[in-house]
């Protein structure tokens, strides 16, 4: 079963339309089945950095070593004693590192420098529009409506 909704709210960003629900919900309004929906979606990337050797070591290494201190907590809980455990984890967590910067070196090195670059990716919309079930589209704008300015100040 489908639910129709309608719109009660456009806003210019992600926030704005959180603070819309949030305004609905301490005034009482049923907002289970409320939706934010992003319209015009656009996928972004930041270029944040340079990728260098010693940044791919770095990270590779960071990398590694947590996957290290992983497997050594798995062997460690098998140790005899407290000493012995975190012996194994240490030896997990030194070993995962290097063979991580090895791994973050070559991994670089095959791109040849197609990718010298650090970046973080995300998704964005040019608006966001509140639906809620059109039962409770009257309520929803009479809310809104009534103290309109005030509540996109809070």
């Amino acid at each position: 079963m489908t639910t129709n909704r309608e719109p009660i709210a456009t806003c210019r960003t992600y926030e704005e339309a959180q603070k819309t629900v949030d305004y609905l919900s301490d005034h009482g309004f049923p907002v289970r089945g409320t939706l934010i929906v992003g319209v015009g979606l656009r996928s972004i990337e930041q270029v944040v950095a340079r990728m260098t050797y010693l940044r791919a070591a770095g990270w590779g290494a960071l990398s590694g070593a947590w996957f290290g201190l992983l497997i050594g907590l798995f062997f460690g809980i098998f140790a005899a004693t407290a000493v012995s455990m975190l012996t194994v984890m240490l030896w997990g967590l030194l070993w995962g590192g290097v063979a991580g910067a090895i791994f973050g070196l070559i991994a670089h090195a095959v791109l040849g420098g197609k990718r010298d670059f650090v970046s973080e990716s995300g998704l964005v919309a040019d608006k966001y529009e509140v639906l809620v079930e059109s039962e409770h589209a009257a309520r929803a704008h009479e809310l809104l409506g009534r103290e309109n300015e005030q509540w996109r100040k809070q």
